[in-house]
This record gives C-alpha cells, sequence and structure tokens, in this order.
C-alpha cells in the first residue's frame, strides 16, 4: 500500500511547484522532501518527476497519482465526517486560524458563539495570514481558516482546500473629517483627488500593500508613501496624528478615534473577500457546520447593525 504521506508531499509539489515550497509547507528540510518522493518512485515502480537542473516537474504518471491522491483525501476526511455525523453534540478541541483583522470581528465572536451553544466545544484561535492558514489546514493543525483575497490583484483560491465567500470586504479611504475628500457625506471618495497628499499604507509586498499599489496606479499616480507599517491600528493612529489618507478594509475601521471618517472610493474593485476554508471532506463534520451556522449569522448581524 502507497505511503499516504508520501502522497500528500506529491500533491502538494504539484500545486505549489517547488520541492522548497513544500518543504516550508511542512517545517521540513528541501532534501527530506526530495527523499520522500524518491521512495514513493520505488513502491510505485513508476516514474513520477521529471528533473532538470534544480527544477522539478510532474510527468503524465505523476499527475495522474495526484488527481487520485485527491480522491483519496477526500474519501479519507468524509469516512472521518460519517463516523460524528449524527452526533448529538459537538465536543472537543476546534482550532480557528484567522487573519489578524479579522480576530476582533470575526474570531472572537465565533469562539463565544460556539463555546456557548456548545459547552463541550473548546476553540482555540491562532492568528495568521492566509498563506500560512492554508498550510495549517493542510497539516491538519487547524479545521477552519478565516482567510482573504483581494479582488483587483485577481488572487487565486489556495489549492488543496474547499473554500467559500463570507463576506466582501471594501477597503475605504480614512480621511480626517476636515479633508475636501470627505466634505460631502456618503459621495465615494476618488483616489485621485487623494493624489498629491502623503500616504500610510502596507509595504508593497504584502497583499494590502500591492492591492492599494494597484489602484493608484489604475486611478493614474503612484502615492508618495510616508508611512510603511503592516498594523492597520498603528496605520489609523498615524492617519489620526498626521492627516495622512490611508486605504483599509472596513472591517479594519469599526474604532475610528473621533477626528478621522471611513469613505468608500469609487474603485468598484478595490475590495478583499472573506473567505472561509477547510480540508475536502470535512464540511459535515459536527463542529464545522455549527461553525459555518455561526459564522453567517455573525456576519448578517453586522451587516443588520450597519444599515
Amino acid at each position: 500500500m502507497l505511503d499516504i504521506r508520501r502522497l500528500v508531499l506529491l500533491r502538494d509539489l504539484a500545486a505549489y511547484g517547488t520541492v522548497t515550497a513544500v518543504a516550508e509547507l511542512h517545517g521540513v528540510t528541501p532534501s527530506a522532501v526530495s527523499q520522500q518522493l524518491r521512495l514513493l518512485e520505488e513502491e510505485t515502480g513508476a516514474h513520477l518527476l521529471e528533473r532538470t537542473g534544480r527544477t522539478i516537474s510532474l510527468t503524465a504518471a505523476g499527475r495522474r497519482l495526484t488527481e487520485d491522491t485527491e480522491q483519496v483525501l477526500a474519501a479519507l476526511e468524509g469516512a472521518e465526517s460519517r463516523l460524528h455525523h449524527g452526533a448529538a453534540e459537538p465536543v472537543g478541541r476546534f482550532d480557528l486560524v484567522c487573519f489578524p483583522s479579522g480576530l476582533a470581528p470575526l474570531a472572537a465572536p465565533l469562539s463565544r458563539s460556539l463555546e456557548h451553544t456548545h459547552p463541550g466545544l473548546r476553540v482555540h484561535i491562532t492568528e495568521a495570514e492566509p498563506i500560512d492558514a492554508v498550510r495549517l489546514l493542510l497539516q491538519r493543525r487547524a479545521d477552519l481558516a478565516l482567510v482573504y483575497r483581494y479582488a483587483n490583484l485577481a488572487t487565486p483560491a489556495p489549492p488543496g482546500v474547499e473554500t467559500r465567500i463570507l463576506a466582501t470586504d471594501p477597503l475605504v479611504a480614512v480621511l480626517p473629517r476636515q479633508h475636501p475628500a470627505a466634505a460631502t457625506e456618503g459621495r465615494p471618495v476618488e483616489l485621485r483627488n487623494l493624489a498629491d497628499a502623503p500616504w500610510i499604507a502596507a509595504p508593497a509586498h504584502t497583499a494590502c500593500g500591492a492591492a492599494v499599489l494597484q489602484a493608484c496606479r489604475t486611478a493614474g499616480f503612484t502615492p508618495e508613501v510616508r508611512h510603511t507599517c503592516t498594523d492597520f491600528n498603528a496605520m489609523i493612529a498615524l492617519a489620526a496624528k498626521g492627516g495622512h489618507p490611508v486605504l483599509l478594509p472596513r472591517m479594519a475601521t469599526r474604532h475610528l478615534p473621533p477626528t478621522l471618517t471611513a469613505r468608500l472610493t469609487t474603485d468598484a474593485t478595490l475590495t478583499r473577500t472573506v473567505d472561509i476554508a477547510v480540508r475536502p471532506g470535512t464540511p459535515q463534520e459536527p463542529a464545522i457546520t455549527a461553525a459555518l451556522r455561526a459564522l453567517e449569522a455573525i456576519v448578517e448581524d453586522a451587516a443588520v447593525a450597519s444599515r
């Protein structure tokens, strides 16, 4: 019988493209991954990998085995789910991974809701950006992950997991209330009207920073960035002190100081989707089913409160 752990490595190589990426995903060395893949070829007696210099790719046989592996993994997850399906009450540890700006509006109320309605559950929250959240899911160190994707970057869905959109979170311009672009209540802000101001922005290599830079360039300018940081709360504090504009997901701007206001922009692509990610075959597990229902209720309550 083929070693399922080696099949997973082959599946991840197909998804992530390099041995180094697979090694980082699993927290091992590239040489360990290479060794396990060689052993898998010996087990199968088939030529699964094509090596050209330092690059490695899957042969037709390797791709077929990867497709079969996905079915096997989904079947195993489904079998485990069916063992628990119909259980009267979800119990035990539930590991949730969430991106930083989703901790307060999503992860915290989800934990509170699950532990209130299902006292046998113990929710453990880990903060992680989407790439690390998916890694934890694939390593079976998390049960559900909340991740995001920016629309104007056309980021594809992460491989190896099932995703569904939970909410759409537009980016808003955070400005001093006396700023000319914020003068008309309810009117969206045109980014080009902020072109001459010094900005606060996330680093360009981050998803938020790249999305903002892309939006500004689409509007016809490259922003002059005065302050660079990744912490959204710190950005808001800097904006309050210096009066510089900053574009942030609306989810991160729920508690602005009274001197600032948040306005939508005219760029309809400047949004991010908040996605729920789970391993294939697991959505029917009682704890995950309960979490999905609770998340939908949290988002609906937030939408009603903002009307």
